[in-house]
Order: C-alpha cells, then sequence, then structure tokens
C-alpha cells in the first residue's frame, strides 16, 4: 500500500526500539518525502533487560546507553525532532491518567499532526504500551470529530487479527531497509542477540522473517467499537 502524503506525523512510544522494529521504515518514507516526523519517546528503557553476559552495563549507566543509541536510531531513520519526555521505564502504567493524556494533548495542540502512530490499546502486550495506547486514544478523543488526526496503530498480540482482523494497512519498505536495519542495529544493547538471527533468515530469504521485517502493518482504531474507558475524575 502506497505511505500517503502526511502535513505532520507524531509517534509516542514508550521505549527506545519500539519504533525501530514495527515502524522505522515508514518513518524513513515519510521523511524523505519532507513530512516533519516528532518522536515523543516516553522513557529511556532504563528497565531494559539486557545488561550483558559479560556485563556491559548496571543499572546506572544503563540508561545513558540507551539514551545514546535512540539518538543514533533517530539519525539512521532521519528523525530530527525526538522528544525524551522523562518518565521511567516500566512505571508508565502507574502514571496518573490525566497527566498522561495531558502530555499526548500538548503535543496535538503544539504539533497538530494529520497522523498519529503508537499502540493499539489492548493489543500491545506490554503494561507500558498499554498505557501509553489508552493515553494517545484518550487525547484524540477529547477532540471534534474533524480536527482528529488519523491513528495508525501498531498491534502484535496473539489475538490480534482474531479480533481486530488483519492489517488495515500494510506498508511495504524494502527501498528504506537499510535504514530499518541501521535504526535496530542502534539499538544493539538490546537487540544483539535477535538481529545476529534476523540477519542469518535475511540472507536466505526465510518468508517468514522477510514479511515481518519488510512489510510494516498498521490498524486503524475503531471509534464505533471504542472500547477505552473515559477517565474518572
Amino acid at each position: 500500500m502506497e505511505i500517503e502524503k502526511e502535513r505532520q506525523v507524531l509517534v509516542v512510544f514508550p521505549h527506545p526500539d519500539d519504533e525501530a522494529f514495527g515502524v522505522s521504515g515508514t518513518l524513513a518514507v515519510h521523511i524523505k518525502r519532507g513530512t516533519p516526523v516528532t518522536y515523543a519517546c516516553l522513557t529511556l528503557g532504563e528497565m531494559g533487560r539486557n545488561l550483558g553476559n559479560p556485563p556491559f552495563a548496571t543499572r546506572e549507566s544503563l540508561p545513558d546507553i540507551r539514551k545514546a543509541e535512540l539518538k543514533e536510531a533517530a539519525k539512521a531513520i532521519g528523525i530530527k525532532d525526538l522528544r525524551m519526555m522523562g518518565l521511567r521505564d516500566k512505571t508508565v502504567e502507574f502514571e496518573d491518567d490525566q497527566k498522561m493524556v495531558k502530555l499526548v494533548a500538548d503535543l496535538i495542540e503544539e504539533l497538530k499532526p494529520s497522523l498519529i502512530i503508537s499502540f493499539y490499546p489492548g493489543f500491545s502486550v506490554h503494561p507500558d504500551h498499554e498505557a501509553t495506547a489508552r493515553a494517545v486514544v484518550r487525547a484524540v478523543r477529547q477532540l471534534p470529530d474533524e480536527e482528529r488526526p488519523k491513528l495508525h496503530l501498531v498491534a502484535f498480540a496473539n489475538n490480534t487479527e482474531t479480533d481486530l482482523g488483519p492489517a488495515d494497512i500494510i506498508h511495504d519498505v524494502s527501498d528504506v531497509f537499510e535504514h530499518k536495519m541501521n535504526a535496530m542495529r542502534a539499538h544493539i544493547s538490546q537487540t544483539a542477540w535477535m538481529l545476529k538471527e534476523m540477519e542469518k533468515l535475511l540472507a536466505v530469504n526465510d518468508e517468514e522473517t522477510v514479511q515481518r521485517v519488510k512489510f510494516e502493518r498498521f490498524w486503524l482504531y475503531d471509534w464505533a467499537k471504542d472500547n477505552v474507558s473515559d477517565i474518572e475524575d
């Protein structure tokens, strides 16, 4: 499917590397077309599971490592407006709901995006992913229908296609594949083991791996079935 020209793209994810695997090719295409892309990364992924064996980092040093990797990934994609929002990894789910919605709403008010890319609530597995997804939907829901940006959402729970159906949008990002691989490589502290196996499979054109890496899938939010509850006062 052809990637539509947008006025402004806003990307909201909780962790460094969330952007690399699922959407970096799509973002690289938008940037090549001259579309401004803002990436709001909520945390520095300081609770990332991989500290190395033997260890290359401690819990104290990992945030700086992941911050540098995030900047390098943004550079690989072409993102010039990278916002590090300062929340703590694995605590996004515990942040005040009103605060989370305001964070997203303020970005929308500033940037007036025509498209927001984030996770799909209920289908993004990790508690921080889910909290981010809910905040995005709630912030957009506050807007009049005619002012709402499009939502292109990433979903990967086991029941995604059963409950949501197949992806609404599939982008072939083969033309910017090296941009995507470089974004994934930038997050090497967390991706080294995964990339080694992935590159082996890509080298032999393993169909499942090619489909997973070279085609990026998004679901449109179904406002008719909106099941993200309102925030209680």
